[in-house]
Formats: structure tokens, C-alpha cells, sequence
């Protein structure tokens, strides 16, 4: 009888092992395991529901459906009734077939793209264009971009809520990034960015590495938000396009004073750079042409220098800078500026052509710059990926 009862538990024991391993797997898909498993075959009923979790119905049925994994790109649409669907791209150097999964109206494809690819794509459904196209940007991040263990992290501080008297009426949140190396019997650099809540997203990890490395200079970070009226209204504009003095003013007036009764920081001009995206771009540049004596660096991503601040003569925008640059004397400073091919274009200016025209300029004058063009849009994203080769560049002969 013991003999017996043991059989049966072995054989019910390897029952439940059978049927585990004939389980539908469930695991959460990614665009390089779903790859795998298009490679190796027609897609399985059982992948319909993972993947409707992935993606959630609204998105399949709107043709929405896109997730990244690095250079893999996980497409998927629902389209009912049809026979043959592709993802393509607006260049056409994409066109690729999606396959059905199962016997649903669910269509999926894998593609792995280039680092630095940057275009605009859109399903067709048996031959037909459906929806709107959108914009794909991918990029292998700089490891330095990234978090890395073993590697000290600095401190985001929080400040109170900052009332101007400069900018009249509005109100900011800021940030301090300190570093781990920072002691008080040592002035550090300072680097101010523009747009604020975002960057201090982003900027800490490089910093806390390249600093960790040596290879950029012990460096507060000053992550300051445009200025907001009670009311609710945005200054951004105002306070970050248009030419004038008063940005850097309220740098230096009201927001430097401030970290400096906590913190020493260095005063030569080398030793402090200016940093932000799009209209926090120009505003950098801006304030570093004021104040060269004050700001030696400038670090413009995607930067606006177009005709957003036209004024009552609709051309007193920063469209000017090229003619300015051209027109007086170099000012020492350090420019660094990044923009894509399909950056913006309207009726205040096209971005990719305006920074174009200031790297033309800046060369003519013989002044410290570097360039960095790709294939991107109106976005950060080629930035950060590669922010740490920037840092150094700006910072490489400071200590």
C-alpha cells in the first residue's frame, strides 16, 4: 500500500510539472523578447492577451501602440478585417510587415534602427495611410549618462519658493545640486540650468560621475523654473527670449547672492557655465553674451534662436545673433550646441537652420565651439544621451 501511494504522488507531482511546462507563458513581453518569439515563428493566441496588457486597447486601435528597448522597437496595431499592415516612415527608410497575431486583429513587428535615428512613422492597412504620423528618436545613452553603482551622489535640495523683484510679480521653484566632494574651504564651479524641473531629473548622475572621475570640476548645480504669475500665467517666454540683460541680472542680483550664504563659489568666469533646452538655450546664451565677464560657458541644446521674442517691430528676436556675433568683437566664451534636422519649423523661424547659422558664426569669429547635429526633433532626448561628453568638453581644462 506505501508502494502504491507513493507511485501516485510521483506521478501526480509530474503531472503538475507537465502541465506547468505546457503553460501559456505569461511573462512580461519587451520589444527584444517579442522579437525573439517573431523570429522563431507565427505569434500564438495565447501572446493576444500579454500583449493587449502591454499596450492597453486604446493605443492598438489608434495605432499609437510603440515601445523601445534600446534600438529595438516593439510596432503593434488593431486593425480590423484587414489583410496586410506595415509601419513605415516618412523618408521610407523604414517599411516593414507586421504579422497577425494568431487569428485576431492584432498586428505586430519588431525593427532594430540605428543610434541616432530620428523619423517620423505611420501604419498603412492594406495599403491605406492611417492616423497621424509620429516622431521615434533612439539613442544609446552615454554610460555616464546613467546612475552607476559605487559612485557617490550629490544632494538635491529643495528651496523655498522664490518672489522676484527683477521679473516683477512672479514666483519660481529652484534647486541646489551639491556634490559629495564639495567642502566649504573650497569654492566650487557653478553651472545653472534653465527649466529647472526638469533638468535636476537628469543632470545629477552625470555629474556625480564625471566629478567621481575627475573629469569635470566640483560644480553646484542651480536648477531654477521659469517665473509663474499668481494668476497662474508663464513669464517663460518673456524672461528666457528676449535679448536683453535682465536674466542675467536676476542671476546675479537675486538668485547667486542667495546660494552663496550657503555655499562658496568660485568667481572667474571659466569657472561658471549656463545651461537649457530650446528657449532655456538662448536664454544661456544670452546671458553669457551680457555678462561674459560672469558666465564663460554655454551648454544649448535645441536652442531657439528664432524670432519668438519679434516685439513691436516683429524682429527683435533671437534670429539677430548670428548678425550680432558676426558684427562685434569675440566675447570669451564656450559655447556648446546640439540641434536635429527636424527640430522645429513655423512661422518664427526653422530651429535646425537657425543654429546652423550660429555655428557659422561662431566659426567666423574664431570663437571655442562645438556642434552636434543628428536627426532629432524638438526634444532632449539626444541631449542627455550625450550629456557627459558636453560636460567634458565644457569643462575639460577646469579644476
Amino acid at each position: 500500500m506505501d508502494s502504491e501511494l507513493s507511485m501516485l504522488k510521483s506521478l501526480s507531482l509530474l503531472l503538475v510539472l507537465l502541465a506547468c511546462s505546457l503553460a501559456p507563458a505569461q511573462t512580461e513581453l519587451t520589444a527584444r523578447s517579442l522579437k525573439v518569439r517573431l523570429q522563431s515563428g507565427p505569434l500564438t493566441p495565447e501572446m493576444e492577451t500579454p500583449v493587449r496588457k502591454l499596450f492597453g486597447d486604446a493605443a492598438l486601435r489608434e495605432g499609437k501602440a510603440i515601445k523601445t528597448d534600446g534600438l529595438d522597437v516593439l510596432w503593434a496595431i488593431e486593425a480590423a478585417g484587414a489583410k496586410v499592415v506595415t509601419v513605415y516612415s516618412e523618408d521610407r527608410t523604414l517599411n516593414v510587415p507586421l504579422q497577425r497575431l494568431g487569428t485576431s486583429d492584432l498586428f505586430l513587428a519588431t525593427s532594430s534602427l540605428p543610434d541616432g535615428t530620428g523619423l517620423r512613422w505611420g501604419y498603412t492597412v492594406d495599403g491605406r495611410a492611417v492616423g497621424s504620423l509620429k516622431q521615434l528618436e533612439l539613442y544609446v545613452p552615454h554610460p555616464d549618462a546613467l546612475a552607476q553603482e559605487g559612485v557617490t551622489k550629490g544632494r538635491i535640495l529643495k528651496q523655498e519658493a522664490w518672489q522676484s523683484k527683477i521679473f516683477a510679480g512672479t514666483t519660481r521653484d529652484w534647486w541646489i545640486y551639491v556634490p559629495e566632494q564639495y567642502t566649504p574651504d573650497k569654492p566650487a564651479c557653478l553651472m545653472v540650468f534653465q527649466d529647472g524641473q526638469w533638468a535636476r531629473g537628469y543632470i545629477p548622475p552625470a555629474f556625480d560621475n564625471l566629478i567621481a572621475k575627475g573629469q569635470m570640476p566640483v560644480t553646484i548645480g542651480l536648477f531654477i523654473t521659469p517665473g509663474t504669475f499668481a494668476d497662474g500665467r508663464s513669464n517663460r517666454s518673456f524672461e528666457y527670449d528676449t535679448l536683453s540683460d535682465q536674466y542675467v541680472r536676476f542671476l546675479l542680483e537675486e538668485m547667486l547672492p542667495e546660494v552663496e550664504k550657503t555655499y562658496k563659489l568660485r568667481q572667474e568666469p571659466e569657472a561658471r557655465a549656463i545651461a537649457g533646452n530650446s528657449s532655456g538655450g538662448i536664454c544661456a546664451f544670452t546671458a553669457a553674451w551680457e555678462r561674459p565677464d560672469k558666465f564663460g560657458k554655454v551648454m544649448s541644446w535645441i536652442g531657439s534662436f528664432v524670432n519668438l521674442a519679434r516685439g513691436k517691430t516683429l524682429r527683435e528676436g533671437g534670429h539677430n545673433y548670428p548678425a550680432l556675433i558676426r558684427a562685434v568683437d569675440k566675447k570669451p566664451i564656450r559655447v556648446f550646441l546640439q540641434d536635429g534636422k527636424n527640430d522645429l519649423d513655423n512661422p518664427f523661424g526653422n530651429w535646425w537652420l537657425a543654429n546652423l547659422q550660429m555655428e557659422r558664426a561662431l566659426a567666423y569669429k574664431g570663437y571655442d565651439y562645438t556642434f552636434v547635429g543628428g536627426n532629432g526633433f524638438h526634444s532632449d532626448a539626444h541631449g542627455r544621451a550625450i550629456l557627459p561628453e558636453a560636460l567634458k568638453w565644457l569643462w575639460r581644462d577646469v579644476k
